[in-house]
């Protein structure tokens, strides 16, 4: 299973989606139909890979294309408990400047999240957000420095968000790419011929140990000096992920089972869903 935390074989990872009014139907369901199908054995069903787990403020909220879904915990038991999760899910919505406007629910959480890996770099932590879901990592400060993607009609207002997060703060960039996904802080990548890697084209390589699966992070996370390597990453080695819209946080969620699970995993998951992988951007992957 995934090194993210000491923990038995073949236990679930946990994720926390968030859930909240006018966010749009398919950046849940998408990565939602992906990591359910996720197997550590893709033989056995019993070996599930995720462990879902849905908040919101309130118990019934209402997706942009009226659809009522409800939550599992309240929020408040969700932000108690935040350190209990691997991966934070946050799916966009079409109103997303608005929701940025009224301080919606996504914004402090992902704040916390965070921060939790800043104050614990031993942790592996994934932060994935989905299509438009990026606006709100960029008003929280949290991509700069970082590579980033997001719905092309919200190009221009993600550069813009960044910039001021920039000015109000380190003064540090972010790179907005036109990519399926981007992937900050990958804590190892894979092979050097880009037509044998089965992950992505990373368009800043170092020779790789060819490892994968999650035994080999496991014995790395224990190394104190892949310690204090994270220790210097942004957001404390916080893996962060933005996808470039809906579909393709099929893509990147594709990605991430790959990463915590096995190449072997995501690829029984798109086969289960008749659906082609296609793989987007690792920024600066290292061996950690």
């Amino acid at each position: 299973m995934s090194a993210i935390r000491d923990t038995a074989d073949n236990e679930p990872i946990n994720a926390l989606v968030i859930l909240y009014d006018g966010m749009s139907l398919l950046d849940f369901a998408g990565p939602v139909q992906v990591f359910t199908n996720a197997q550590h054995d893709i033989n056995n069903p019993d070996t599930k890979a995720f462990e879902l787990t849905f908040t919101a403020p309130d118990q019934r909220i209402m997706t942009h294309q009226g659809i009522q879904l409800s939550a599992q915990i309240p929020l408040k038991e969700a932000k108690d408990n935040l350190e209990d999760y691997d991966v934070l899910i946050v799916p966009g919505s079409p109103d997303v400047t608005k929701v940025i406007k009224a301080g919606g629910i996504p914004l402090p959480l992902v704040k916390a999240f965070a921060d939790l890996q800043t104050a614990n770099p031993a942790r592996e932590r994934t932060l994935l957000a989905i299509d438009t879901a990026a606006l709100y990592l960029a008003n929280q400060g949290l991509l700069q420095g970082l590579g980033a993607t997001t719905h092309s009609d919200y190009y221009i207002k993600l550069e813009h968000a960044c910039q001021e997060a920039a000015a109000n703060d380190t003064q540090e960039r972010t790179d907005v790419m036109e990519e399926r996904y981007v992937v900050n802080n990958a804590r190892f990548d894979i092979g050097e011929d880009l037509e044998e890697n089965p992950y992505v084209y990373s368009k800043s390589r170092t020779k790789s140990s060819a490892r994968k699966g999650s035994l080999a992070r496991k014995e790395s996370n224990a190394k104190p000096e892949n310690l204090t390597r994270r220790k210097s990453m942004k957001l404390g080695g916080l893996r962060v992920i933005t996808s470039s819209g809906a579909v393709s946080g099929l893509d990147a969620s594709l990605y991430l089972v790959s990463a915590l699970v096995s190449h072997e995993c995501a690829q029984e998951v798109a086969r289960l869903l008749s659906y082609e992988w296609v793989k987007g951007v690792v920024v600066d992957a290292i061996d950690v």
